[in-house]
C-alpha cells in the first residue's frame, strides 16, 4: 500500500472509461486529491467529477466499514458489528444449506452494472451451481454484445485511438453521449471528443440536441425507439445505390442478395414518418457513412433499451460489414489483448464467467431461462417477478453484489417486497446503507477503487492498466477477495484455484514475467495490434463469413434478416393510449456527476446536479404551464414519479426525459425516499425485445402535470 505524502498513479474505476489518474496523498498517506495523468495513454490527463470526488466517497462519514448483522426487524434500521469471519461462516453456512436440503439453484447472485466484481460474481454462482447469475445486462451492452457474436463472431468496438496509423474519418454516433457523459465501455470521453474534431465527417442519432449533435456535420433527431427503422433506410439507400464494398462483401459476407431484396421495402421514405426523420436526411446519412472510410460507430446502451434491441443491432453490424469498416484502422475493431497477461475479461473469454462449471440439467433449471431464445442469462425482471410472487421456484438466498435494483431496476416495487418479505436470507455488498441493503440479514464492506490492487483488464482490452492501493478505510474488502474466501470455505476450489487475492493477480501476470510491484510500476501494458485478422483466421461464425442472413436466428425461428418492431406504447401502436398519456417518454440517459445509483451522498456531486430532472422543450413546458424548478409529476400506464422541472430547447417538442436511478440518501431510512422520483417505477413488466429481453426504456408513453 502507498503511502507518505506521494503521488501514485492508478487508474479510476468511477465508471466504465478507466481513465488514468494521479492520486495525492498527505504526509500521513491520506488521499487528499484525484487528477488526470497527463501521461496517460488512454485519457491524456482528462477527469471528470465522479474521480475528482472519490476522496469524499472513499472517507464518507456514512460508509460501511464493518459487516454488519441486522439485529431487528427488516428495516427497523438495528444492526450490529461483527467480524468477517463471523458473516463469511454464516453466509456459507446458509449457502451450503439451502443448497443440501433444497437444491444450488435456490441460491442466486445478483450484480450491478459490469464492475470489476463480475469477473468473479457469475464465475462463483455458476460453480456453486446455480443458474440464478441475475444482472442489468439484457438492458446495457449484451443484446449487442450477443447480435455480434453470431454476425461477426467478435465484439466490434470503435477504433478511436489511432493505433494503425489513421483516425476515423467518419463517425456515426447512436445510442450513446459519452462525451458528455464522462465515459463507458473502456473508452474516456475526452477521446471520443477528439476523435470527433479529428473526423472528416459526423453523425449524430438522438432524440436530444446534445453538444455532439450541435458540432455534428448532420444531427438525426429521431422519435425515440425508432433507431432500427431508421439504420433499415440507411440500408436500403446503401444497397440500392451501390454503395456497398463489393470486395469486402464479396470475399468475406454471406446473403448479401437477400438482404439488398430484404431491405428494398425499407426505402428512407418508408422511415421518414416512422423516425419523424426526413428521407433526404437519411440518405445523406447514408452516403455519407458509406463513401466517408474509415468509418466507425459510437453505439451504447440507448440501443439496448427498446423491443428492438437486437434487431437494431443487428442492423448496425450489417451497416458497419457491407461498408468495409470491419477491423481495419479507424473502423470498426476486434480488439487484441496483451499476449502475455492471461485473459480475465469476459469479453475476451466467455469462460471466464463460469458457465463451464453449470451443468445441463442445472442450466434448465433457470427462472425464465427459455423465454428468450438471445438472453443473457437469467432474465431480471422475470427472475424479481418469480421472488416477489411466491413462485416455487423462488431462490431462497441471494447475495447482492455492488447493485441498489431498487432504483435501478423495473418495478422496484417487486424487488423490495422479494427483499422484505419472502426471500429467507439476503447479504449486500456495498459503499452505503442503500435501499437494498436496508433489508439485508448481512451487509459486507465494499473496497473502494483506491482500496484496490488490480489488474484492470475488463472493458479496456487493447491494453492493461494497473490500479494501485493507496488507502484503507475501516474492514472494507475488495468484493472479489470477499467472493474467493467464500468459494473456498464451499469447496469450489477448482473454479477458484488460488490461495488469495495476490495469488490471483500474480497467476495472471506470470506469462509477462512481471510481478505486481513491477507492472503497478509500468503502469499500461500495450497489445501488440493487428487489423483485418479475418483474412488469416476467418469470422468465428458458422459459415466463417459475416453473417448478413443469420443461420444462428434462422435455426432459433426468429428473424434471419432485421426487421422493425413499432414500439408497444407509441402515438402510431398504441394511439388510445396516447389520448391519455399524449408525451413520448425516454429515461435512463447517464449524467456526468453520478454512475447510475452512485453518487447521490457526495457533496460536490449533490452540488452540481442537486435534483432528479424532468427535461422538457419550452413549448411543452409552455402549455403545460411548467418552468424551471417546478415540481412536475411524470405518469404512466404502469407508474408516477415526481420530478423537478428543466426547460431546454435541446428537447423535442412532446418528447420528455426523466432521469434514472435517484434515491436520497439524507432521507430517513429504510427506504430513503426511493420511489418519489422513481423513473424506474414508470415501466411495467409488459412489453420486452422478444430476442434478448430487453425492455422498453426508450420511447414509452406519459403525462405530466404539476405536482
Amino acid at each position: 500500500m502507498e503511502t507518505s505524502g506521494r503521488v501514485v498513479r492508478t487508474s479510476c474505476r468511477g465508471c466504465h472509461g478507466i481513465c488514468q489518474v494521479l492520486v495525492h496523498l498527505d504526509g500521513q498517506g491520506r488521499v487528499v486529491r484525484v487528477t488526470g495523468d497527463p501521461d496517460s495513454p488512454a485519457s491524456r490527463g482528462y477527469t471528470c467529477p465522479k474521480a475528482q470526488a472519490a476522496p469524499e466517497q472513499l472517507y464518507h462519514p456514512d460508509r460501511i466499514t464493518q459487516p454488519l448483522r441486522r439485529t431487528g426487524a427488516r428495516g427497523a434500521g438495528q444492526w450490529k458489528q461483527v467480524s468477517w469471519d463471523e458473516a463469511l461462516s454464516e453466509m456459507a453456512e446458509v449457502f451450503a444449506r439451502v443448497k443440501r436440503e433444497m437444491g444450488a439453484e435456490y441460491v442466486a447472485l445478483c450484480q450491478g452494472t459490469g464492475r470489476p466484481y463480475t469477473e468473479f460474481t457469475g464465475r462463483f454462482i455458476h460453480a456453486f451451481g446455480s443458474p440464478h447469475y441475475v444482472g442489468p445486462g439484457h438492458n446495457c451492452f449484451l443484446p449487442r454484445n450477443i447480435a455480434a457474436a453470431i454476425t461477426v463472431g467478435w465484439f466490434p468496438q470503435p477504433d478511436i485511438y489511432g493505433r494503425g496509423g489513421q483516425m476515423p474519418a467518419c463517425i456515426l454516433q447512436i445510442g450513446e453521449n459519452l462525451p458528455e457523459t464522462g465515459g463507458g465501455d473502456g473508452y474516456c470521453g475526452s477521446m471520443i471528443r477528439r476523435a470527433m474534431r479529428s473526423a472528416r465527417k459526423v453523425i449524430v442519432v438522438d432524440p436530444r440536441r446534445t453538444d455532439c449533435a450541435d458540432k455534428a456535420d448532420l444531427h438525426l433527431q429521431l422519435r425515440p425507439g425508432t433507431d432500427g427503422a431508421l439504420v433499415l433506410g440507411m440500408l436500403h439507400a446503401i444497397c440500392g445505390e451501390g454503395l456497398y464494398d463489393r470486395e469486402f462483401v464479396e470475399k468475406h459476407c454471406t446473403g448479401f442478395n437477400e438482404l439488398a431484396a430484404h431491405v428494398a421495402e425499407f426505402s428512407p421514405e418508408w422511415a421518414a414518418p416512422i423516425t419523424g426523420v426526413a428521407a433526404e436526411k437519411i440518405r445523406e446519412a447514408a452516403r455519407l457513412f458509406a463513401t466517408t472510410r474509415p468509418g466507425c460507430v459510437l453505439w451504447g446502451n440507448g440501443i439496448d433499451m427498446s423491443v428492438n434491441a437486437f434487431q437494431t443491432a443487428r442492423a448496425l453490424l450489417l451497416l458497419m460489414a457491407i461498408t468495409g469498416n470491419l477491423d481495419v484502422p479507424g473502423g470498426m475493431v476486434q480488439w487484441v489483448p496483451p499476449a502475455d497477461i492471461r485473459v480475465k475479461s469476459p469479453f475476451v473469454d466467455h469462460d471466464v464467467i463460469g458457465g463451464q462449471f453449470l451443468s445441463d440439467e442445472q442450466k434448465r433449471k433457470m427462472i425464465g431461462g427459455r423465454r428468450f431464445p438471445f438472453g443473457p442469462g437469467c432474465h431480471q425482471p422475470t427472475f424479481w417477478e418469480a421472488c416477489a410472487n411466491d413462485d416455487v421456484k423462488r431462490p431462497r438466498a441471494v447475495w447482492l453484489v455492488g447493485t441498489n435494483q431498487m432504483v435501478t431496476a423495473t418495478r422496484g416495487d417487486l424487488i423490495e417486497r422479494a427483499l422484505r418479505d419472502k426471500i429467507e436470507f439476503s447479504v449486500v455488498s456495498d459503499f452505503f446503507l442503500t435501499p437494498a441493503a436496508e433489508l439485508a440479514d448481512l451487509v459486507l464492506p465494499a473496497a473502494h477503487w483506491l482500496e484496490q490492487d488490480d489488474v484492470v483488464y475488463f472493458h479496456k482490452i487493447w491494453c492493461v492498466q494497473a490500479r494501485r492501493k493507496v488507502a484503507q478505510v475501516g474492514e472494507a474488502r475488495d468484493d472479489r477477495a470477499v467472493i474467493l474466501e467464500m468459494a473456498h470455505r464451499l469447496g469450489l476450489n477448482e473454479a477458484f484455484p488460488w490461495a488469495d487475492w495476490p495469488a490471483y493477480l500474480a497467476w495472471l501476470l506470470e506469462p509477462s514475467g512481471m510481478t505486481f510491484a513491477e507492472f503497478a510500476e509500468k503502469g499500461t501494458h500495450w497489445s501488440q495490434m493487428r487489423y483485418r485478422k479475418y483474412e488469416e483466421q476467418a469470422f468465428h461464425t458458422p459459415s466463417h463469413k459475416v453473417e448478413l442472413v443469420s443461420s444462428i436466428m434462422d435455426h432459433c425461428g426468429r428473424p434471419s434478416l432485421p426487421v422493425y418492431l413499432e414500439p408497444p406504447l407509441s402515438p402510431i401502436s398504441a394511439p388510445e393510449v396516447a389520448a391519455e398519456y399524449p408525451l413520448v417518454l425516454i429515461s435512463g440517459c447517464k449524467v456526468l456527476p453520478f454512475f447510475h445509483s452512485a453518487g447521490r451522498q457526495i457533496p460536490s456531486l449533490r452540488r452540481l446536479h442537486p435534483e432528479a430532472r424532468l427535461d422538457l422543450h419550452p413549448e411543452t413546458a409552455a402549455r403545460l404551464r411548467l418552468a424551471t424548478g417546478d415540481q412536475a409529476l411524470v405518469e404512466t400506464p404502469d407508474g408516477k414519479a415526481q420530478f423537478t422541472v428543466h426547460v431546454d430547447d435541446r428537447m423535442a417538442i412532446d418528447m420528455v426525459h426523466v432521469e434514472h436511478a435517484w434515491w436520497y440518501p439524507e432521507a430517513k431510512g429504510p427506504d430513503h425516499e426511493w420511489r418519489r422520483s422513481a423513473a424506474n417505477m414508470l415501466f411495467g413488466h409488459r412489453h420486452f425485445d422478444p430476442d434478448s429481453g430487453a425492455e422498453a426504456l426508450r420511447g414509452s408513453l406519459c403525462r405530466v402535470t404539476r405536482a
